[in-house]
């Protein structure tokens, strides 16, 4: 099966193809009774334009890039948001994944055919964005240097600050944090942890546990936490697919969440509504993140006047049932 062309359109509804392309285009010049026999042409055909001659053949190309990871439910949540904002300005997405075996450059160099106007990038959370300078571009998540790179991005601070102080305030003083590795926004949650911690007159108790992103990374994470001599109170992990994870893991081993062990998850995805997990979490507002990346892509591509490079939203604590008081033997 061939992709239906233009031509065929233009075949079907009795015009030329230039008159076809100013129907599908939504130029004026055609009547309206040309336009109903075009259209209705281009439905019986089930035609869909082709978006990437289109590009090619206009000044801008509507189009946004879109690069991310695999950096749990947020990225999902995210994505989600980014299409619904980038529809109500006129645009459309184009997706390129990085894995583990796919950098950076390479999900980059999937997008070029498609000459985006602008790139927002979810992941790989890099010091120094491969186009940096060269198209309007917004990161999300983490901090980039680079004057011409608008940041949007969660507190990790205060929302690091909300997780201990809420455990601590039910009493807990072993809380430890399992980690989300190597990368920028793990670096800073570790170490929103360990001043949190220190804040609360708990720096000496502080326990990390090199972790992940994934589920997988908060199995082998909460694994070495019940290898560990003395098991804390409560965890804080990297996301919520790492504290369920744990929790899961908790259960089979017969410790009682939050009764032996308080869980705290990150992003507030849909996994920490589930009601197998319930999962108090610290809440990021994707939706509020992803409209205000698009809002700065499309300004930037109409050399608006853009004031502050970064955008720094605060989070909140959504409480539930994955924590409570500590033991009574630690208490």
């Amino acid at each position: 099966m061939r992709r239906v062309t233009l031509e065929d359109v233009a075949k079907q509804a009795g015009v030329s193809r230039a008159m076809a392309s100013l129907v599908i285009r939504e130029e004026p010049g055609p009547t309206s009774m040309t336009r109903l026999r075009v259209l209705a042409a281009a439905r019986m055909l089930d035609y869909r334009p082709d978006r990437r001659a289109r590009s090619l053949a206009s000044p801008t190309s509507r189009l946004i890039g879109v690069t991310f990871g695999g950096a749990g439910h947020f990225h999902f949540d995210l994505l989600e948001g980014l299409y619904a904002a980038a529809a109500d300005h006129g645009y459309d997405l184009i997706l390129s994944a990085v894995t583990p075996e796919r950098g950076e450059q390479q999900a980059l160099d999937s997008l070029a055919d498609f000459r985006f106007d602008g790139l927002v990038m979810l992941g790989p959370p890099v010091a120094q964005p491969a186009m940096a300078g060269t198209i309007p571009m917004t990161v999300m998540g983490w901090s980039v240097d680079h004057e011409s790179v608008d940041v949007v991005r969660t507190s990790d601070e205060h929302g690091m600050a909300l997780a201990v102080n809420h455990l601590a305030d039910l009493g807990h003083r072993r809380i430890a944090h399992l980690d989300g590795g190597r990368g920028l926004v793990a670096n800073a949650r570790r170490e929103a942890y360990i001043r949190a911690m220190g804040q609360r007159g708990l720096g000496g108790e502080t326990m990390v546990v090199s972790g992940g992103e994934d589920s997988l990374d908060g199995l082998r994470a909460a694994g070495e936490l019940l290898a560990a001599a003395e098991l804390p109170t409560a965890v804080v992990a990297f996301n919520d697919d790492t504290a369920a994870a744990a929790v899961s893991l908790f259960a089979r081993e017969g410790i009682d969440v939050p009764g032996g062990i308080s869980v705290v998850g990150w992003d507030d995805s849909h996994l920490a509504h589930n009601p197998a997990f319930d999962l108090t979490s610290v809440a990021q507002r994707p939706h509020e993140m992803a409209r205000a990346a698009i809002e700065r892509i499309v300004a930037r591509c109409d050399g608006l006047d853009v004031q502050g490079r970064e955008i720094v939203l605060e989070p909140t604590l959504v409480v539930r049932s994955s924590t409570g008081r500590p033991p009574a033997m630690d208490r």
